[in-house]
């Protein structure tokens, strides 16, 4: 398996060993993949917050479901992600740019008090791609 060389220098450098790296990777991705889980679960169960905060953003309801289904990939994508470090690392972009994505819905609509919960899952879908490309 080839290492990136800043990888290891920073394991180096900070003294953390690749199974610090891996154990907080796997935290990261767990809480992110529950969260994605629940989201997506609210989703498909048509909870009416949910729906009305969707609605409000532009996305017809009939679309809702396939953003539950990108939820549930990415989750999915994550877990497997820890065994087979390629599939983390591209659920870990595509969650980010869901999230980014769902960011820019709401501030399109001037919801900037709804970019919360988006914003703050971007960052921690941030630190899983980052947490990963250490522990490879």
């Amino acid at each position: 398996m080839v290492r990136s060389s800043s990888a290891t220098e920073f394991r180096q450098h900070t003294g953390l060993g690749l199974n610090t790296m891996f154990i907080a990777t796997l935290i990261v991705s767990i809480f992110l993949a529950v969260a994605l889980s629940v989201s997506a679960f609210g989703k498909l169960s048509k909870n009416p917050q949910i729906v009305s905060t969707i609605e409000g953003v532009g996305v017809p309801t009939d679309r809702i479901p396939w953003l539950a289904y990108a939820e549930i990939l990415g989750a999915v994508g994550l877990v497997v992600g820890l065994f087979v470090w390629p599939v983390g690392v591209a659920a870990a972009i595509g969650v980010i740019l869901y999230f980014v994505g769902a960011v820019i819905a709401h501030l399109r609509v001037d919801d900037a008090k709804g970019t919360g919960p988006s914003a703050f899952l971007t960052l921690v879908a941030v630190a899983a791609l980052v947490l990963r490309l250490l522990s490879i």
